[in-house]
């Protein structure tokens, strides 16, 4: 039995002892096989995966090999460039959406390149001018003095000079034969390499240190003497292409999945404003039946005060827009406010308000699903728009269409979007000449603005009925905040004219998903335009709007999918939104809601 054992023990240490020596015999065996110079390029890449940067920063270094590159179509290796059509689908479809229209023009690498000679004719293709023919600026003659001036902010010219040097040594790699280890490949190789660790993952020239700086120089001589070695310009134009063309298909699919999540997170509800429903659910329960009355109520549908609503699903939201409305008016005392929810979230839009009631408006929340307008079938029926989007096919985006049958004793009402801030008082809405129309909004038919919206991007003109019954170059205007003069509505039977709509919308496919198409058709011809300043748009999407433009509007609407209460709103415009938000309140903080 000894014996047995320790001839296990033997075994045992023999397997470990060969597991631990064969890797070094392994390596010093392939190191006696090599040259000097083989050698130290093999210790080099053993530690490569150290120092390997990240591929993404710059998609086209990581062909370094040249396999597994796509041939540019044929069309890239023709002169001229070629226009790209890119679509903005970051408008919410609520306010409207972007114009079928080329927004940026990409420009690819020219057959005919721009190369620069040394001092003994030698010919060097010049990667900066093949990237973007835009960024190119001719140098200044003789005499002449540079007049521009030069903004005080960081730039990124010396890291875009240094990464199309790595590129063109790349490019200049993948023409050496294979398994080539010649001086001028040896060099390309470690310079590149010692590029590539200096820059690492740096965007702009401060985060550069000397030491990146200092070799540069050497990677342009080494550049010059490989122009010298691999001259055959067209083959290296091919691969530039082939390059660049790949790049680009990358970005493009990076573009295409950073909108899919943007759209993802406009849908999402955050963490804390559930939770902020949760608590003001449970408290709302917790109250007896008699406490959970809203003060004056006698004034709810008193045509003599200036009625507001908003049809919301979102408590801060809903707040918002109640508390900037009566901040900024002259006389809160003759505001009503009627904030439309669902029977989900109506007893903690209900909770928060009696938590937070104004003394001087009147404010009264009302269920949708209590009320008897809308047909039994009305959630079917939307889902039959075939979106995704819970935005579009939930019953508070439509009822707006049916204000005069939930308010049947008044006469004209403002309505709002729940992502829009009040900072004017609105009492001068209520002395416009309507002209008998129905609705008065701000107009959204001037090209050029970036509120611009067209008939034809929304409605399908290729129908026959549609084409015969309105014109695609008809003026557009914008849901948000519309004064609505009620009687009219009732006058034009307007309501049956939307469900008429809305029924052969369901049949076949007239417009895109959403309210706004369905209400440029419903109240065609039917709307008085207003000023501009009282509606200003744009806050919610990249659309360059002008500081004195939204401080001077009465009203500034978050159209588009970056709502100021999501983490995707644009920082530089949420602080309009945040002055409303208590965010002193105790259930804000435990919910950890912060501006």
């Amino acid at each position: 039995m000894k014996q047995i054992r320790r001839w296990q023990r033997i075994l045992i240490l023999s397997l470990l002892s060969i597991s631990v020596f064969a890797p070094l015999i392994f390596v010093s065996n392939r190191l006696q096989s090599i040259t000097p110079v083989g050698r130290r390029e093999f210790i080099e890449e053993l530690s490569k995966i150290r120092f390997r940067t990240n591929d993404l920063r710059l998609s086209a270094i990581e062909h370094e090999d040249g396999e597994g590159l796509k041939g540019p179509r044929l069309m890239l290796f023709k002169d001229g460039d070629f226009n790209s059509l890119v679509r903005d689908n970051s408008s919410d479809q609520s306010d409207g959406g972007s114009n079928h229209k080329n927004r940026e023009e990409q420009v690819i690498v020219s057959q005919k390149m721009t190369v620069s000679s040394d001092e003994k004719g030698q010919i060097l293709p010049t990667v900066n001018q093949l990237a973007n023919k835009t960024d190119f600026k001719p140098p200044l003659s003789k005499g002449e003095k540079n007049t521009r001036v030069q903004p005080n902010r960081a730039t990124d010219v010396k890291i875009k000079e240094i990464r199309d040097k790595i590129i063109q040594a790349k490019a200049y790699l993948n023409f050496a034969p294979p398994g080539s280890n010649s001086q001028i490949v040896r060099e390309l190789r470690g310079r590149t390499k010692e590029l590539e660790r200096s820059v690492g993952d740096a965007t702009k020239d401060k985060d550069l240190s000397k030491g990146a700086l200092r070799r540069v120089k050497p990677m342009e001589n080494v550049l010059y003497k490989a122009s010298r070695v691999f001259n055959n310009c067209p083959a290296i134009a091919t691969k530039l292409r082939a390059m660049n063309y790949n790049t680009e298909e990358q970005v493009q699919a990076q573009k295409n999945q950073a909108a899919y999540l943007m759209q993802l997170a406009a849908r999402t509800t955050p963490k804390g404003l559930h939770c902020l429903s949760m608590r003001l659910t449970s408290e709302y329960f917790s109250l007896d039946p008699e406490k959970r009355q809203m003060p004056n109520q006698q004034n709810y549908y008193d045509p003599n005060f200036n009625h507001y609503v908003v049809f919301s699903d979102n408590v801060l939201a809903s707040s918002v827009v109640v508390n900037s409305t009566i901040s900024s008016s002259k006389e809160p005392e003759r505001i009503v406010f009627h904030v439309v929810t669902d029977s989900l979230n109506y007893p903690a839009i209900s909770m928060w308000f009696l938590l937070n009631i104004q003394s001087r408006a009147t404010i009264q929340i009302l269920n949708i699903d209590d009320m008897d307008v809308l047909p039994p079938d009305y959630d079917q029926l939307l889902m039959k728009q075939n979106s995704n989007d819970p935005r579009f096919i939930s019953p508070l985006n439509h009822a707006r269409f049916y204000l005069p049958d939930i308010f049947p004793g008044l006469n004209k009402i403002v309505l709002f979007d729940h992502d829009v801030v009040v900072q004017r008082d609105l009492s001068r809405l209520w002395s416009i000449d309507m002209k008998g129309k129905v609705v008065g909004a701000v107009e959204t038919c001037l090209e050029g603005e970036s509120s611009f919206r067209s008939m034809s991007t929304f409605i399908n003109f290729s129908d026959t009925w549609v084409a015969g019954k309105f014109s695609p170059r008809a003026c557009t205007w914008a849901f948000g905040m519309n004064l609505i003069d009620l009687e009219e509505w009732r006058i034009r039977k307007l309501t049956s004219t939307y469900i008429k709509y809305f029924n052969l919308g369901t049949k076949r496919p007239l417009w895109k998903a959403g309210s706004l198409p369905i209400g440029w058709l419903t109240f065609y011809r039917q709307t008085l335009a207003l000023d501009k300043r009282w509606h200003v748009m744009g806050l919610g999407r990249e659309s360059g709007i002008k500081a004195v433009d939204i401080e001077q509007a009465a009203v500034i609407h978050y159209d588009g999918v970056m709502k100021p209460w999501l983490d995707i709103g644009k920082e530089n415009y949420k602080r309009y939104w945040n002055i409303h938000v208590p965010y002193h309140h105790t259930y804000l903080q435990q919910c950890n809601l912060q501006a």
